[in-house]
């Protein structure tokens, strides 16, 4: 049965790869000149998230640290309030700071508190990056098995591509960068590579039963099986879309990076599953050097 394809995403990938390349090389310079906004987790320093019986009011909260001797922006929601400090806090300092929450809003006032000191947020730093190197290391390993060589290379490149396109976006607004994003950033990678495998499933199995004579035909297929997927790919982001939204307007501070980082990330998972990692494997399969040229030996090969 012939597939309607509405549209053809092989004859546009160069416009997709250079609108990527592009976002890369914005995200690089953003990073060198800018860099990230490492939360408490990585640099030293102390966290304080307060809680009061009563609404707290941001003008307040910060007449509160300035009269401790620290001219800082907390985040205030409600009956909560939370402040970073770039330096470890003596306990002799905490003290004094509740001492003012308490003569402001009653002895009800509770605080939590937070400190890493340098070697452990040098630790957590890099123990993240060996996270999402391995959890990559092990997504490649495991689809070149799978399919082929060249499906794992599409795919680990889609993965890093959304990756480093939501570092990215955090580098150039200076959202804060903290083990929940980590958590986010792995949570995106398990995500995107479930599209991606969709439609890489797809295109293996139309390679079975398609005669593939030429570029023309095998892009024939690409396209037609990114549209077979089309509904699947575009509801499974949509639900968890929904859920991720919810979760940043409603959620606590606490989780707000982390819920943005999700919502952005679904959203260029998809992308990148559906314009970029096909398109990709499709490059890689006519393009690569010892290629043969007759492409109908694609099929026997996943």
């Amino acid at each position: 049965m012939h597939y309607n394809v509405h549209f053809d995403f092989v004859k546009h990938r160069k416009k997709f790869f250079a609108f990527s390349i592009i976002v890369t090389i914005i995200g690089i310079v953003a990073l060198l000149v800018f860099g990230l906004n490492r939360g408490v987790d990585f640099k030293a320093g102390t966290t304080l998230d307060i809680t009061s019986p009563q609404p707290m009011e941001k003008e307040r909260v910060e007449q509160i640290f300035k009269e401790a001797g620290y001219d800082i922006n907390p985040t205030v929601g409600g009956t909560t309030a939370s402040a970073r400090f770039d330096k470890v806090l003596t306990q002799q300092e905490v003290e004094q700071i509740m001492a003012g929450f308490h003569a402001v809003y009653g002895e009800g006032v509770n605080k939590e508190e937070n400190t890493v000191d340098v070697e452990l947020a040098n630790e957590l730093a890099l123990k993240a990056v060996y996270a999402v190197l391995l959890a990559s290391l092990g997504i490649i390993i495991y689809v070149a098995f799978r399919f082929e060589w060249r499906f794992g290379i599409a795919a680990i490149v889609s993965l890093l591509h959304d990756a480093f396109f939501v570092i990215t976006l955090f580098s150039i607004f200076r959202w804060e960068i903290n083990l929940p994003f980590v958590a986010a950033i792995l949570t995106i990678i398990g995500y995107s590579i479930n599209d991606t495998i969709v439609i890489f499933d797809r295109i293996r199995e139309n390679l079975r039963f398609a005669k593939i004579k030429s570029f023309s035909d095998l892009s024939e297929l690409v396209n037609r099986s990114i549209w077979q997927t089309m509904t699947r790919s575009i509801n499974t982001v949509v639900t968890v879309l929904i859920a991720a939204v919810l979760l940043f307007v409603l959620g606590s501070e606490s989780i707000r990076y982390f819920s943005l980082a999700i919502v952005l990330g679904l959203a260029i998972g998809a992308y990148s599953s559906i314009f970029i990692a096909s398109p990709l494997w499709l490059l890689l399969k006519t393009k690569w050097p010892g290629t043969t040229k007759k492409v109908a030996a694609a099929k026997n090969e996943v």
